[in-house]
């Protein structure tokens, strides 16, 4: 395995860029798995600040590592070209020198490259920019002075900063390494509402933590939670690894297809494990643990298990196996490992307490039968471990410091300790918080697989569905799935969230980069007469009048325009309106049918009026094939009808009958070249977001609605 090592106290201009380019060739996976390790000094032994060390041996450091990483990046099919990254590389050193007279002449060149560009090289945020982003960024008199005055390198610096959250992360665990930097990061953390300041018990150096996901179902918004909290601590402190460790110990649930979904869904959270495991990977030193408990005479075999034995739990009652000897109990274990008749009746138990008031310590079962093949080792085992057993045996041997688990299982902490002290193993502290749970919705594995099979919502990724990409695919943002689940911290409250403030946080981040259109709903839409407009007219008009870097849209002036109905039956004859975009209107006559309904408008232009004067402001078309394009817009309630379901609740009586509506519309020419998830804004309407694209005559775009308010 390749390691990268940098020194915590050096040039953070030299530092932050190889940080930041690791991450950003991981998201593209031009980049195998990578050890960070961090060092305490000014630099490392070599002097240098940052030495990659390749699996082959081969040796870079300080900008000869960021010139291999851009070999890598070459790769990219947006790439310019070696010589061009090459190129910036080498310009970016200018950037990495504390003195403002260096750098003066290299900063005048980069503003006046910038001049008409978003990126410094093509149209899309690719290495040139993050290897001089982060640079600057390192350095704090180039940062200052680009601060301190409005140009292009300022307008660039921080539309990259703005819009891609994940670079500021990259070398979070340097900023760390500061204690006042804690502080002040715990300050605003409890500000906003969370407490990251928590007791790690023992723990002293890097923190590593797993996210223990089992390979079931696909990843919500509770697991969400999980994944989140243990990326943010394995990676508080330099040094701090995130294990993604799959409880794939069930093969009768278990499929390939779920494992391989988790990992995309963590990618989609910008989540990337230090090292992913598998429980199966241990399958024979958890049994070699089994043997040792059994001989210690701390476990005992049962095929009371699935019958009686229940209710003697329940009771506080003892097995009637309980005393088992030794050697009987490992003959049986060896009859369960055949998988035969007689094997299927027996269990093995942990000979813990039988009448303790906590039920997890009553005997629990750490071993079953189950003939089901495994997704990974095939036929190779018959006899499973529990997860029970599992977890604080695998927490200590692959080094977990510390095992966040939300605090439904708390009772089970003294049974996780008890694994690890009868083993003899090293001891992980645990520190649990609560789930996120949301009102008026099933976050049950078991009754969301329900309904999917049922047929009450499309599939997983269904917008209505709690699920990872259910509520990407809705239009929620990533960098504010982030915020808001580490917004909650580590709370140990159990609480049912309302989804307004979640939606709303999710507003931060697409009101400023979502292009404004323009839809008009097709139903009972009225045809205008617009005096003092000859013919069609088209005029570029910017797609977010606080956001240029948006570039420009197309609208179209013309003689007749549609309205919306509604719209259309506010009016009173000789009022004045605004026609967003355009500019002010006098409703000159209004056509009416036998129902009310707005037959036909007939207005004069009057660009010369003062659009605040009016009351009336409202959205249009003009009547043009080519800018009435169909679209559905789409819109979702919640699935169940109760805030919160109780064990004893019907699921079937309390669904939502309707769940999905549809408003059929036109929307202005731009949105037929939209790309598959766009997010816009439908002026008066709100955000949506594009799941199909319009495909020419006859084809619909479809948008989602997504909710923006608390």
């Amino acid at each position: 395995m390749a390691t990268l090592e940098y020194a915590l106290k050096a040039s953070s201009a030299v530092v932050y860029p190889s940080l930041v380019l690791v991450t950003f060739l991981q998201r593209n996976d031009l980049l195998d798995e990578l050890h960070l390790t961090p060092r305490e000094g000014k630099h490392l032994s070599d002097h240098s600040a940052v030495k990659l060390t390749l699996a082959d041996g081969g040796i870079f450091n300080d900008f000869a590592v960021f010139r291999y990483f851009a070999k890598l990046a070459s790769g990219l099919p947006s790439s310019p070209g070696l010589p061009i990254l090459e190129e910036w590389v080498t310009r970016s050193e200018a950037f990495a020198t504390p003195n403002f007279q260096a750098f003066r002449k290299a900063f005048e060149e980069l503003n006046a490259h910038l001049l008409l560009r978003s990126h410094i090289v093509g149209y899309n945020l690719a290495f040139a920019d993050l290897v001089l982003w982060a640079t600057i960024r390192g350095n704090h008199i180039a940062l200052s002075s680009i601060r301190k005055t409005e140009n292009n390198v300022a307008r660039w610096y921080n539309y990259v900063e703005a819009s891609n959250p994940w670079v500021i992360e990259s070398f979070s665990a340097v900023n760390y390494a500061s204690t006042k930097e804690k502080v002040a990061a715990r300050a605003a953390a409890s500000a906003a509402g969370a407490s990251y300041d928590i007791d790690l018990p023992g723990i002293t150096g890097p923190v590593v933590t797993r996210f223990p996901p089992e390979p079931s179902g696909y990843l919500h918004i509770g697991h969400a939670k999980a994944a989140l909290l243990n990326d943010y601590f394995a990676h508080l402190r330099p040094g701090g690894r995130l294990l993604c460790r799959f409880d794939d110990t069930n093969p009768s649930k278990e499929k390939m297809e779920f494992q391989d979904a988790i990992l995309f869904d963590l990618k989609l959270m910008n989540i990337i494990p230090e090292k992913i495991t598998y429980s199966s990977d241990y399958f024979q030193k958890m049994h070699d643990y089994a043997i040792q408990l059994i001989k210690d005479g701390k476990a005992f075999a049962d095929d009371s298990e699935l019958g009686k034995g229940d209710e003697d739990r329940k009771n506080r009652l003892p097995s009637k196996r309980r005393d088992l000897g030794i050697d009987e109990t490992l003959a049986r274990f060896e009859e369960m490992k055949t998988g035969s008749e007689e094997g299927q009746r027996w269990a093995i138990r942990a000979r813990i307490a039988y009448d303790s008031p906590n039920g997890t310590l009553r005997d629990p079962v750490i071993y079953r039968c189950n003939l089901e093949p495994h997704h990974r080792t095939g036929s190779q085992w018959k006899v499973y471990p529990t997860y029970d057993f599992c977890a604080p045996i695998l927490d200590s041997i692959e080094g977990v410091t510390v095992a966040l688990r939300t605090n439904e299982y708390r009772d089970r902490n003294v049974q996780y300790e008890w694994m690890q002290e009868a083993l003899r193993l090293r001891k992980v502290p645990i520190w649990d918080f609560s789930r996120l749970n949301f009102v008026r919705t099933l976050l049950s594995k078991r009754k969301l697989t329900r309904i999917v099979d049922e047929g009450k919502v499309w599939g997983w990724d269904d917008p209505r569905m709690p699920t990872i990409r259910g509520i990407i695919r809705r239009g929620v943002v990533v960098p504010a799935l982030r915020e808001f689940i580490l917004k909650q911290g580590p709370s140990r409250n159990i609480v049912n969230l309302e989804w307004g403030t979640f939606w709303s946080t999710n507003r931060k981040y697409i009101d400023p980069t979502a292009p404004r259109h323009t839809a008009i709903q097709s139903s009972g839409a009225v045809t205008c007469t617009v005096q003092g407009q000859a013919e069609l007219t088209i005029v570029s008009k910017p797609k977010h009048v606080k956001n240029a870097e948006l570039g420009m849209k197309k609208v179209v002036y013309g003689k007749t325009i549609q309205l919306e109905q509604a719209d259309a039956k506010s009016f009173e004859t000789n009022e004045e309106i605004t026609l967003m975009n355009w500019g002010n209107a006098y409703v000159r006559s209004i056509t009416k049918d036998d129902k009310g309904d707005i037959t036909g408008l007939d207005l004069e232009l009057n660009l010369a009026g003062d659009v605040k004067t009016t009351k009336k402001k409202v959205t249009w078309l003009a009547t043009s094939n080519d800018n009435l394009i169909p679209v559905d817009l789409v819109s979702f309630d919640y699935l169940i009808t109760k805030d919160k379901l109780e064990k004893q609740d019907e699921l079937e009586k309390f669904l939502t009958p309707e769940t999905e509506f549809r408003t059929q519309a036109f929307a202005d020419c731009n949105v037929a070249e939209l790309p598959q998830g766009s997010i816009v804004q439908f002026e008066r309407k709100g955000f949506y977001k594009l799941d199909e694209t319009y495909k020419g005559e006859g084809s619909r775009a479809i948008f989602f609605e997504i909710p923006s308010k608390a």
